[in-house]
């Protein structure tokens, strides 16, 4: 098939999303399926661009001269849906977030024009569940024949109530490899706890709760347990991070390393002992995914995306607020027995979550676009296309 991925979001910003999307790409080319990503992020001043990134066609319309700067990215979305509608495909896959206008302009319009159609909620929508709403009264989404779905069952839950009862919201989680995420654990201190966190330093993800956190672990646990903390990511909120550890006199037992590469986290795992995940607007969760593939036992809030493949109490703990979350650290902490146990329970275990079983879900939800854009009657399937 001819696929197109449509994403107000892309590379070289590194994010859940722009990953995701990339990584979906390069195994459906990889698999033999003809590719492009169209995306309006910003490009250069005229006329469009055109590349390949890990050989995915990838279009982006450029800013047109003259366009006012409050309407660029309006501008830029009414293009790339144009480019969609007349690229060729032979199906349509949406990555929304709360705010994606070339996504939901995308949806619409190719969906209408009879492209089979599959929609992707990135992001936690509970909080705009009621603009959205709202908004299904003047554009009804339940009645566009796309194929919804969201990364977790806790993201899916808000597109239920946006697109009704009727329709059938799918869980499309993210994928990862496990396999380049397996470790060689080190030989282990008991004595010294290593607690890391992985992400970007921005208010979402929460990263001065963690520190917060720490600093309520470090006073329940006794002296001779010498805890470091590490937080891994870049960000607006570095300054004022930085700020808080210097006023805590942190500097001694937490580092921050600033953005990583895969095999830079990876190391990292090999040395930490536990992962916390401390955002509560946590719509999937890749970095504690790629945590647990390594045999971390994960820390994170129970209506997170997290709880897909975290089991409170077996390979992690689920926790609903924060002091709760300083204590399953703090058990974690004092306990080596309680860590061996759950991480060798994760390393025995199959993977919840690996690119194999993400790829046949992505073929169900785009099987179920074709039917939906079948039964309407505005659309041929392929040739050899079940």
């Amino acid at each position: 098939m001819r696929i197109a991925h449509v994403s107000d979001c892309y590379l070289p910003r590194l994010g859940g999303i722009e990953r995701q999307v990339h990584e979906l790409a390069v195994r459906q080319q990889s698999a033999g399926h003809d590719v492009a990503v169209v995306t309006s992020a910003p490009g250069a001043d005229q006329g469009s661009s055109e590349e390949e990134c890990d050989g995915v066609q990838v279009i982006a319309p450029r800013r047109l001269p003259g366009v006012n700067p409050s309407r660029v990215r309006w501008d830029r979305s009414l293009r790339g849906r144009r480019t969609v509608l007349t690229g060729g495909f032979d199906l349509v896959h949406v990555h929304a977030s709360s705010f994606s206008p070339l996504a939901f302009l995308t949806a619409k319009a190719a969906s209408q024009a009879g492209i089979p159609t599959a929609l992707t909620a990135h992001s936690l929508l509970a909080d705009h569940t009621p603009l959205f709403r709202w908004a299904d009264s003047i554009v009804r989404w339940g009645r566009w024949p796309v194929a919804w779905s969201a990364v977790s069952t806790v993201a899916a839950r808000p597109v239920q109530q946006i697109v009704g009862p009727s329709v059938d919201v799918a869980v499309l989680p993210n994928g990862v490899d496990p396999a380049l995420w397996k470790v060689n654990r080190t030989s282990r201190d008991p004595a010294r706890v290593v607690v890391a966190s992985v992400g970007r330093l921005a208010v979402r993800k929460r990263p001065l709760a963690f520190l917060r956190m720490l600093r309520a672990v470090r006073s329940q646990l006794p002296e001779d347990i010498r805890l470091e903390g590490v937080l891994v990511g870049e960000g607006p909120l570095r300054v004022k991070i930085e700020r808080y550890i210097a006023r805590h006199r942190m500097e001694s037992w937490v580092s921050l390393p600033g953005a990583a590469c895969h095999e830079q986290i990876r190391d990292l795992y090999a040395e930490a002992d536990i992962y916390v995940a401390p955002a509560t607007l946590e719509s999937f969760g890749i970095a504690a995914l790629e945590a647990h593939c390594a045999g971390l036992p994960v820390v994170a809030h129970s209506g997170s995306g997290v709880a897909d493949f975290i089991t409170n109490g077996v390979d992690g703990f689920l926790v609903d607020n924060e002091r709760n979350m300083v204590e399953s650290i703090a058990n974690l902490c004092a306990s080596p027995l309680l860590r061996e146990q759950m991480g060798s329970h994760i390393q025995a275990q199959d993977p919840a979550i690996d690119w194999c079983r993400v790829l046949a879900a992505t073929d169900e939800l785009y099987a179920r676009a074709r039917a939906l854009a079948w039964a309407v009657g505005r659309v041929t399937v392929p040739a050899g296309v079940a």
